[in-house]
């Protein structure tokens, strides 16, 4: 599943830092808090390798 923001792949990014232990996981804040806890390397791997060319920086709430 591809990212929908910019924002979501950078907190994909974070997330799967910290679970390949590269980055402190007490490090981590808000999203990518929750997407380290909930997905799966390999589902963060999908999200964090999205290209950021034409992604919004934010996805409204809709």
């Amino acid at each position: 599943m591809p990212a929908r923001s910019k924002a979501q792949q950078q907190a994909a990014g974070a997330a799967l830092s910290a679970k390949r232990g590269e980055t402190p996981k007490s490090r981590l804040k808000g999203a990518s808090r929750d997407m380290a806890a909930s997905m799966t390397e390999k589902q963060l791997e999908e999200l964090a390798a999205t290209s950021r060319k034409g992604l919004p920086a934010h996805k409204s709430k809709d």
